[in-house]
């Protein structure tokens, strides 16, 4: 085959996000019967290295604000802008190697965060070995098992999912005459908003929290907060106004209601209200009312939502395996299968390496956890049965709404993995670190399967080989693994997850809230769990989406707050124009500046960090906790919102 070049390919067929009429077919930017540079040299030592740096940089976010961050569209921005500056040739099927590597550390990420904190909150000290295998087990778990689903997902639902998150990253991709700029604008607003938050969180120069209380006092328990880091500004802009505001209405139901309702029952209670507490609730705080009563409301809410996502997935698993049955047992193979553009691994070999994989984890809960034959034999068909149950739950949420309740699914993991282990006999530590490690694989695998449908969303886009991107994905694991498990390791040794001072991770902290209780005889809050759960079958039956409520619920809500006002922001600059293209314009530069604000805060957390870990702390605590720390943080925050506002109304059509 001849290699063609894309240079005069800068924009998508006009059918890319549209349901195909009959007999339409879909003809992507790099055409099939044509032979790219994909990988090379270049492609893969680049991935690699945007594995390795946003592995750093996502880990820091998630563990710091609760939210991953999504890793995909900067990394797509920076390979154009790189292979721009380089005048890189044929640059167009290298940099989708590039993104799809890169990205896997936002998978691998969020597979870590939410549950190895739990270890080190439940002093379990795992070893490091244990996390990166159980890491590297769950990715690989979660490529093999998206793979028979890349069809149905990519191919037979063209047009019908809208693949968000896919939809910016091919964008930028395709994007070549104005890639430099675009760069820039990301390397600008990155550069803002990291040493925005440097200045927070390593420096204390002004207050990462603002809270209503400096201007009153909070006797009803009714507290407002929200924090000051980029980083949440950012990532609420990408989660757009609907979502942040379903987001936030969960937080105020949790802090502007059931807080002061539980204060106000508490009033007249002489004795302590449950059985996970010996204080009075007259005596505590809004902060303290809130972590024993109200957050395990949340909890049971995003258990509830995990396995409504998996009631509603049936039909997903049915037709996607009815394709991988056809697929294996077919007689004639059409010619577009054939093609470049749709080959696979085949599937007898995905078979069989889901087959080893699933041996090397039976091994390893043997070697690695210690468990018995019968014990490690249950806890392999644990996590093969859930994970792939919960692998289309993932992957249908990427390709709707850009965000998969990998949080959610994990807490039922842990919960069904407590109970069955429960009943045969592990309990105490060793119930909850072989209980913890199952949902690690779990969720390792579900963050992947979720994130990898949006890179082959891209490669079908644009015409890249999903063969080779399937195959070079397993490395970005192994370095994204290995990268997440060692700043997961420094950072609870610089910060650590528990006390003052320490990183919120919120997902970890309900893991451990979560399985303490199931496998320590300890009574759990059940009747907070049961009304989370009554909650989201009512947000179900409104229509309201059930997840992101939850999530609100769940989270502190300084870290919540910020996400309504970049949604607002997104809002805003896509709507002030009369003019479709010029909204388009602003809104897609308003991505990269909130991108940048992500990158940029979490990377230079990370360098926080390491400085703090060498012994260098810059943090002035005293100032960063007085009333004037809180009013410079509040008129510093202000100057990022304008920010990001004025610099996104810059942008012209193209």
């Amino acid at each position: 085959m001849t290699t063609q070049s894309e240079h005069n390919h800068d924009a998508l067929p006009e059918n890319a996000y549209k349901e195909l009429g009959k007999g339409e077919t879909y003809t992507p930017v790099m055409q099939p019967n044509q032979s790219y540079p994909e990988v090379t040299r270049w492609s893969v030592a680049w991935g690699l290295f945007m594995a390795i740096l946003f592995s750093a940089a996502a880990a820091y976010a998630g563990l710091k604000i609760g939210q991953v961050m999504e890793t995909g569209i900067p990394i797509a921005v920076l390979a154009v802008g790189i292979s721009t500056i380089l005048r890189k040739h044929d640059k167009l099927g290298q940099n989708v190697i590039v993104q799809s590597i890169g990205a896997t550390s936002g998978g691998i990420v969020a597979g870590a965060i939410f549950t190895i904190p739990a270890l080190f909150i439940l002093n379990l000290t795992p070893k490091f070995y244990q996390m990166f295998i159980a890491s590297l087990l769950g990715g690989v778990l979660g490529i093999l098992f998206i793979i028979p689903f890349r069809k149905y997902f990519v191919k037979e639902m063209h047009g019908k999912f809208p693949f968000p998150e896919a939809t910016a990253a091919t964008e930028i991709l395709i994007t070549t005459k104005k890639s430099g700029s675009q760069a820039l604008v990301l390397i600008v607003s990155g550069l803002i908003g990291g040493l925005n938050d440097f200045l927070v969180s390593s420096v204390g120069a002004w207050s990462d929290v603002i809270s209503s209380r400096v201007f009153v006092a909070d006797k009803t328990k009714i507290v407002g907060k929200m924090s000051t880091l980029s980083m949440i500004l950012g990532m609420g802009y990408i989660i757009g106004l609907k979502y942040s505001a379903i987001i936030c209405a969960g937080s105020f139901l949790s802090w502007f209601v059931l807080t002061p309702l539980f204060n106000e029952v508490g009033q007249n209670l002489l004795v302590p209200l449950g059985s996970t507490t010996t204080k009075l609730i007259s005596a505590m705080s809004a902060e303290q009312i809130f972590s024993i009563y109200v957050k395990h409301i949340g909890i049971g809410a995003i258990a509830m939502a995990g396995l409504i996502g998996i009631i509603r997935s049936y039909k997903i698993i049915f037709g996607a395996c009815k394709l991988t049955i056809c697929e294996i047992f077919k007689k004639k193979i059409d010619r577009e299968v054939e093609s470049r553009w749709q080959t696979d691994i085949k599937i007898p070999y995905v078979v069989l390496f889901i087959l080893l994989t699933a041996l090397l984890i039976f091994v390893f809960l043997i070697g690695g956890v210690s468990l018995s034959l019968s014990h490690a034999l249950i806890g392999l068909l644990l996590v093969i049965i859930i994970a792939f149950l919960f692998t289309t739950v993932a992957a249908n949420a990427i390709a709707i709404v850009g965000s998969s309740p990998v949080s959610g699914m994990t807490l039922m993991t842990l919960i069904l993995s407590s109970f069955v282990l429960g009943k045969v006999g592990l309990s105490g530590n060793a119930g909850i670190l072989s209980a913890l490690i199952i949902g690690g694989i779990v969720c390792t695998a579900l963050a992947i399967a979720g994130s990898f449908i949006t890179d082959l969303k891209i490669g079908y886009w644009l015409g890249s080989t999903p063969k080779k991107q399937e195959s070079w994905k397993f490395l970005g694991t192994l370095i994204s693994s290995a990268t997440v498990v060692g700043v997961i390791f420094l950072l609870n040794k610089t910060y650590g997850f528990t006390g003052p001072n320490a990183l919120v991770a919120p997902q970890a902290n309900a893991m451990a809230a979560v399985i303490q209780p199931l496998m320590s005889n300890i009574s759990a809050p059940w009747m907070l769990y049961f009304l989370g759960a009554v909650l989201v079958l009512i947000l179900t039956i409104l229509k309201v989406p059930a997840l992101p409520f939850a999530l609100g619920m769940y989270l502190p809500q300084e870290l919540n707050t910020p996400l309504l006002v970049g949604g607002l922001i997104a809002w805003l600059v896509a709507t002030r124009s009369k003019n479709a293209h010029k909204n388009n314009a602003r809104a897609s530069r308003g991505t990269l500046i909130a991108s940048g604000f992500i990158a940029g805060g979490s990377l230079f957390g990370v360098i926080g960090a390491l400085l703090k870990f060498s012994g260098i702390d810059l943090l002035q605590t005293a100032w960063q906790q007085t009333n004037g720390a809180e009013i410079l943080g509040f008129g510093m925050f202000t100057l990022l919102v304008i920010y990001l506002f004025i610099d996104a109304m810059r942008a012209k059509p193209r």
